[in-house]
C-alpha cells in the first residue's frame, strides 16, 4: 500500500508538471506570434479616405533599419507595374534604427482608376513591398482588368551564390550554392510557379541546362528573390559559370571558382604508402611462421637464446661453484712440475685413445751431424 500511494503521489506530481508546462507554452505562443508579426514590415495611412490634395502621414514599423522607403499612389492595385502610379510626387523615407518611419504624402491622383493603394517599397533594402488601401474622394472607379497578357521576368540586381564547402567536399564531395538572383515582372500578368532554367559552364564549354521549379507568384509590377539550388559533380574543381534563363532570355550569370579536392590526393598518398608497408609486414609475418626453427641460428635470427642451452648452464652453474670451492689455493698446491694429464676428445672413449708417440730426444751437441768418412 505504501509503493501504490507513492507511486500515485509520483504520478500526480508528473501530470501536474506537464500541465504547467502547458499551460507555460500556451502562454507564450501569442507572445511568439506578436513577435513575428513585428517582424514583417506594416505600413498604415492616417486616412482611409482623402480628397485630392489632401496630405497623409504614412507610418512604418518593421523595415530593415538605416534603408530608403518609397511611397507612391497608385491606381488598379498597381496592376501593370509602376504604370499605373503617381511616379512623379512619389516620397522617400529614411527608416530609423528602430525599424520605424513616418513620412507625409499628398494624394495626388493616379494615372489610372480605382481601386488606389499608397505602395511602400524599400528602396536600397530587402525589396519588401506593403499596399495600403485608399479611397481618393472624386477619382474614378472601375473593374480590375482580367488577367490576361503575358507575363515577363527580368533580372533586376542582387546576383549572387551563397553557401560554403564543408569537409566532405574537401575530400570529393560534390560542391553546392544556393543560386539567387532578384527578378520583376515587366509583363501585364503575373507569372506564378515559374519554371527557369540552370546552366553549368565548365571553362570554355557550353553550357548544360536543367529545368528548376521556383514556388511562388510574381505579379506584375512585381519583384521576388528566386533562390535556386545548384549542385557540382563529385570531384568538381576549377571555374565555372552558372547561367539563369527563363524562356529564351538568359537573365543572369554568376562565376564560380572551385578549389582543388586536396584530400583526395592526400587519401592517395597515406594510401600508396600504409598499403605497401602493411602488406611487407604480413609477408614477413608469414615468412617467420611458416620458416622451420634452426637451432642456434634461429635463436640468433630471433634475437633470444635457445630454451635448451639457458636451462644446460643453469643446471652447470652449483657443480662450477662447488668444484671452485674443492680446487685448492695457490699456496696449498704441492711444488713440483705439474701433472701432464691426457685430454681425452669427446668423441674418443679412454680405451680408444690414441697413444702418445715417444719423444726422442734432441741431438747433442758432440754428436755429429754428418755420414760418412770426414
Amino acid at each position: 500500500m505504501v509503493g501504490g500511494k507513492t507511486g500515485g503521489g509520483r504520478g500526480r506530481a508528473v501530470r501536474s508538471l506537464l500541465a504547467g508546462l502547458a499551460a507555460c507554452a500556451l502562454a507564450l505562443l501569442p507572445a511568439a506570434a506578436s513577435t513575428a508579426d513585428e517582424a514583417r514590415p506594416t505600413a498604415a495611412l492616417s486616412l482611409q479616405e482623402a480628397a485630392q490634395g489632401t496630405e497623409l502621414t504614412v507610418t512604418g514599423a518593421g523595415w530593415r533599419p538605416r534603408t530608403l522607403v518609397m511611397l507612391l499612389v497608385c491606381g488598379q492595385n498597381m496592376i501593370g507595374g509602376t504604370n499605373s502610379c503617381a511616379n512623379a510626387d512619389g516620397v522617400a523615407v529614411s527608416v530609423a534604427d528602430d525599424g520605424r518611419f513616418t513620412g507625409r504624402l499628398a494624394v495626388v491622383p493616379p494615372p489610372k482608376p480605382c481601386p488606389c493603394i499608397v505602395n511602400v517599397t524599400s528602396v536600397n533594402g530587402d525589396r519588401s513591398t506593403v499596399a495600403a488601401p485608399l479611397r481618393i474622394t472624386g477619382h474614378p472607379v472601375a473593374e480590375l482588368p482580367a488577367a490576361s497578357g503575358t507575363g515577363r521576368l527580368a533580372m533586376l540586381t542582387g546576383v549572387r551564390l551563397e553557401g560554403e564547402d564543408g569537409v566532405l567536399t574537401w575530400f570529393g564531395a560534390p560542391p553546392g550554392r544556393k543560386f539567387k538572383v532578384t527578378v520583376g515582372n515587366l509583363g501585364t500578368a503575373p507569372v506564378k510557379d515559374p519554371v527557369f532554367q540552370l546552366g553549368t559552364a565548365h571553362g570554355v564549354f557550353a553550357p548544360l541546362w536543367e529545368e528548376a521549379r521556383w514556388k511562388g507568384t510574381i505579379p506584375p509590377g512585381g519583384k521576388a528573390e528566386v533562390a535556386l539550388d545548384v549542385t557540382l559533380p563529385a570531384g568538381a574543381h576549377g571555374d565555372y559559370t552558372i547561367s539563369l534563363k527563363y524562356g529564351d532570355t538568359v537573365v543572369a550569370t554568376q562565376p564560380w571558382g572551385v578549389d582543388r579536392p586536396y584530400g583526395v590526393l592526400l587519401f592517395w598518398g597515406l594510401l600508396l604508402v600504409v598499403v605497401p608497408a602493411a602488406v611487407f609486414r604480413t609477408g614477413m609475418a608469414v615468412v617467420d611462421k611458416v620458416r622451420p626453427p634452426t637451432g642456434h641460428g634461429a635463436g640468433r635470427h630471433r634475437g633470444l637464446r635457445p630454451a635448451g642451452a639457458a636451462a644446460a648452464v643453469t643446471a652447470r652453474l652449483p657443480r662450477l661453484s662447488a668444484a671452485r670451492r674443492a680446487a685448492p689455493s695457490p699456496a696449498e698446491r704441492p711444488a713440483g712440475p705439474p701433472a701432464t694429464t691426457t685430454a681425452v676428445l669427446p668423441w674418443f672413449t679412454p680405451d680408444s685413445a690414441p697413444e702418445t708417440a715417444p719423444q726422442t730426444s734432441a741431438p747433442s751437441e758432440n754428436r755429429s751431424t754428418t755420414k760418412g768418412p770426414s
